[in-house]
């Protein structure tokens, strides 16, 4: 059975490392992890100079693929929503904010998501361990009933790190079942992805995605950990023992790997949702942090390892994120020619992953209106229109609004605001913005209301 798999992923190499053909179909897919931090900024890793102790993520920049310009959303929710369906998540009402406790809204239920992709593939084994925040409020946004064979961790965002409690009510699940597992969450998430791997069958490809909300406030760390950072003081002593934390869970997690002799036949990719939290994590040179629309809120640190399937040891500076992983896993599960429910806006990114190919330029597009003013962005290789102001379609609006120009392959720290001189390049960059921004439909509202007399339901138990 091993050799008949050894030659069936040499094949599946050979395919998908070489110029693509019309019979450029895997033969074996493999196993997929996807690790997502939550709130890393983009220097608080060790490959790019960070002082926090991250050497097992390190391990797979060293031997994997370094994504250098890889893009977020500038907040949790719409991340999860583009990753889980390769669309821009403004198309389902959930770009304009995050999902908190007191939302009934959730992913719609009509859209297909990389779990249920995967399920066409055959991967029977589909687990969600760790933090969801794509709807809680009814069994249909549930990740069992969006295409996961297996649930474990918390619904909404920001718990507890000890107690697992959000608005007082305790929000730690198995399946659709309360669960009173006690621990720091990291460790737990850690723990059950362990086990997943462990009783997965070797010879049956499976899906494990672990949404970390580590390092995300509130910002709780173990005493083990903050010895480690007896330099640092206050929030960032925290927040570095917490990605200190997510670290040796992932290194756990890839020892489990190691240990099933299945490395070489999973593809692993680890990012983070959003940039990091200005003035507490460390986004390096970028500009700005999460929640805005500036380099360091959407550029994050990002990571792809597959021993078997795409050449490691290397760097990858094109454009790319968090829609593309929906198609360029479609293509490597076999699925590429497989109608979708609704159109994509990511695209398969495998052959430049490779490096067999360069990318074409795009429009790549960032939007948030969570508590405050819109602001969003349009970017292509060369340049990078912000507008942050009352709204990009309203009256005069961009006569009320703070308009920069970015030359952001020349400038990457966006220094240098160049509207006044390039009056003809805000114009055209803001016409796309425009219809980008009217793909907008109702969904999350501005993340306060709805919060005054909210009374969660007890225990975060989800009805029908």
């Amino acid at each position: 059975m091993y050799a008949f798999l050894s030659v069936a992923m040499t094949t599946l190499f050979c395919c998908l490392c070489v110029p693509a053909t019309a019979a450029d179909v895997p033969l074996s897919p493999p196993n997929v992890v996807i690790l997502l931090a939550d709130d890393l900024g983009f220097a608080d890793v060790g490959y790019h100079g960070g002082k926090i102790e991250t050497p097992n993520i390190d391990r797979l920049a060293r031997q994997g693929v370094r994504l250098e310009r890889f893009y977020a959303c500038p907040v949790c929710s719409p991340t999860r929503a583009g990753l889980m369906t390769g669309r821009y998540p403004i198309r389902l009402g959930l770009m304009r904010a995050v999902i908190p406790p007191w939302r009934k809204y959730g992913m719609p239920t009509d859209e297909q998501t990389l779990a249920d992709l995967l399920a066409k593939a055959g991967y029977e084994r589909r687990a969600a361990i760790g933090k969801w925040h794509l709807g809680h409020s009814a069994r249909k946004y549930h990740p069992l009933r969006r295409g996961f064979t297996h649930f474990y961790g918390h619904y909404n965002g920001a718990i507890d790190y000890f107690t697992h409690l959000r608005e007082d009510a305790l929000d730690w699940h198995r399946d659709f079942d309360l669960c009173d597992d006690k621990g720091y969450s990291t460790d737990l998430i850690g723990r059950e992805a362990v086990r997943f791997v462990e009783e997965s069958p070797v010879g049956k490809p499976f899906f494990l995605y672990v949404p970390f909300n580590a390092p995300h406030s509130p910002l709780q760390a173990k005493e083990v950990d903050l010895k480690k950072y007896a330099r640092l003081q206050g929030r960032r002593k925290l927040h570095a023992a917490m990605v200190d934390s997510m670290d040796q869970a992932i290194g756990r997690i890839l020892g489990a790997i190691d240990r099933r002799g299945i490395a070489d036949d999973t593809l692993v990719l680890f990012f983070s949702d959003n940039g990091g939290v200005t003035g507490v994590a460390d986004n390096g040179p970028l500009r700005g942090g999460k929640a805005g629309v500036y380099e360091g809120g959407v550029r994050v640190p990002a990571v792809i390892h597959w021993p078997r399937g795409i050449p490691g040891g290397r760097t990858v500076d094109a454009r790319m994120g968090y829609i593309d992983v929906y198609p360029t896993l479609k293509r490597i599960v076999g699925l590429k020619d497989d109608a979708d429910a609704n159109p994509l806006d990511g695209r398969d990114m495998l052959d430049v992953i490779c490096g067999r190919a360069k990318p074409a330029d795009r429009d790549w597009y960032s939007y948030i209106a969570q508590s405050g003013p819109e602001r969003i962005a349009v970017s292509t290789d060369g340049w990078k229109l912000i507008v942050q102001g009352p709204g990009v379609l309203e009256s005069d609006a961009v006569g009320k609004s703070r308009v920069e120009l970015f030359r952001i392959d020349r400038d990457p720290y966006e220094k240098t605001d160049l509207a006044e001189e390039h009056p003809e390049v805000v114009g055209e960059m803001l016409a796309r913005l425009k219809t980008f921004r009217r793909l907008k439909i109702d969904g999350v509202p501005p993340y306060g209301e709805g919060r005054e007399g909210f009374v969660p339901p007890k225990d975060w138990v989800i009805p029908e």
